[in-house]
């Protein structure tokens, strides 16, 4: 064994290089694809109306503006660490931790709330109790990421399948619809339109996961931004074509009052087995994005920890299976405690939150670093520049903000503090 394979007290055991561009890119697609789509549709719909479908494309240019600060900064950082490594290197060790913060309570927040959204599922079809059924689903989950990176990737790569399977029964059951319904139709004007674009912005959420597998995958320098750009692209198409599909067969007021919009869909157009077919499916896609959830928070905890910005413990790796094992459990754990963390469309704007706050920074760390390391190097660069100044993070940086703004005051005030925690530990800590 070589020696960067053997055990050392600090970092341990080196993670292991198992996954190719197509297992991250499904990966990605897995995470984007989740129950953001499955239980976001109805909540925009009675936002923006029949242009719900618009909504996507808004989330998905400004998600696209800050993917592509994403690759530059995977290409130069290829870190489990991830955002931590990127803001640590443009603002310092202090911001970053804050960043890694959000980043990983947002994970874990959002695991927990979508571990519930399986066992509503679950228990609508089997009668099991709901929060034992949430509990369970984190347990297995867990022992998949303790098991090993390959067997995970294999496990959401399944899953993956399986849930875009259930996206294009919904586009095809729409076909025959297509027309039926203005698709401009916004009930509540523009900013009906820039409130419901800022809450399916949830649906969008893993493209930033792809980075955290770089210390897992083969030439990451190429595979990752390619992948995350790849699968985002997939992601974007399908959101467009399945909104435009669930509008024509039931309108958008029926899909606002709707609990499971694509069930009712199904249902409507195919019949009361359907109804089931989809519900299963839904089983299928809460699970894949609780999973990855899991797997990201795990990632950037152990690369924080090994940076020596939490216990250097979080850091330890499994020999046997080259997994973050203590990091792992540590998730499970905080997972199964934020069970009661509310609704998720109130869970998945506190996400939202932390998305914004740290894509606008990770937007900044791209125009910093032209700045102050214009000579580094770039395996891929965000195209597009005004002398040394990047447009397009600058574009990414506003828009964001934009998207900020059209939070509840709620949410806003919950992130806040959030933010207000991870400085006051960041502070504590020097």
């Amino acid at each position: 064994m070589s020696n960067e394979d053997r055990d050392s007290p600090a970092p341990g055991t080196k993670l292991r290089r198992e996954l190719g561009l197509p297992a991250v890119t499904l990966s990605g697609v897995g995470i984007i694809l989740g129950a953001g789509i499955y239980a976001l549709l109805g909540e925009a719909a009675g936002m923006a109306g029949n242009a719900v479908w618009l909504t996507f494309a808004v989330a998905a240019a400004i998600a696209g503006f800050s993917a592509l600060s994403y690759a530059e900064l995977s290409s130069m950082y290829p870190r489990a660490s991830a955002e931590f490594e990127y803001v640590r290197n443009a603002f310092g060790r202090r911001l970053a931790f804050v960043v890694g913060w959000l980043i990983t309570f947002s994970g874990i927040l959002g695991a927990a709330t979508v571990s519930l959204g399986f066992s509503g599922y679950f228990s609508d079809l089997f009668g099991f109790p709901a929060l034992p059924s949430a509990v369970l689903l984190l347990l297995v989950l867990a022992g998949i990421l303790l098991y090993g990176i390959r067997e995970t990737a294999r496990a959401a790569i399944a899953m993956t399948l399986v849930e875009v399977g259930g996206i294009v029964m919904v586009i095809l059951i729409g076909l025959p619809y297509l027309g039926r319904v203005d698709y401009f139709e916004m009930p509540f004007g523009v900013p009906g339109l820039l409130q419901a674009s800022a809450l399916v912005f949830f649906a969008y959420m893993g493209f930033e996961e792809i980075v955290k597998l770089s210390e897992e995958t083969r030439n990451p320098e190429r595979a990752i931004p390619l992948a995350l750009t790849i699968a985002l692209a997939i992601s974007v198409v399908l959101y467009i074509l399945v909104s435009l599909a669930a509008v024509s067969v039931v309108g958008w007021e029926q899909l606002a009052a709707s609990r499971a919009p694509f069930a009712d869909v199904a249902s409507v157009a195919l019949g009361p087995a359907a109804f089931t077919v989809i519900s299963v499916i839904a089983l299928f896609a809460t699970a894949n994005t609780a999973l990855l959830m899991m797997m990201a928070s795990s990632r950037i905890i152990y690369g924080m920890a090994s940076s020596s910005s939490l216990p250097a413990a979080l850091a330890r790796v499994h020999p046997r299976t080259r997994t973050p094992w203590t990091a792992i459990v540590a998730v499970l754990l905080a997972s199964i405690a934020f069970l009661f963390a509310g609704e998720i469309d109130f869970v998945a704007s506190i996400t939202n939150f932390t998305l914004f706050v740290t894509f606008a920074v990770i937007n900044a760390s791209v125009i910093l670093l032209r700045y102050r390391a214009p000579d580094a190097l770039r395996p891929f660069r965000v195209p597009g520049s005004i002398g040394r100044l990047p447009v397009i993070p600058a574009v990414g940086i506003v828009s964001t903000l934009l998207l900020l703004i059209q939070l509840e005051s709620l949410a806003l005030m919950v992130g806040g503090v959030m933010v207000v925690i991870g400085a006051l530990i960041a502070l504590a800590g020097e």
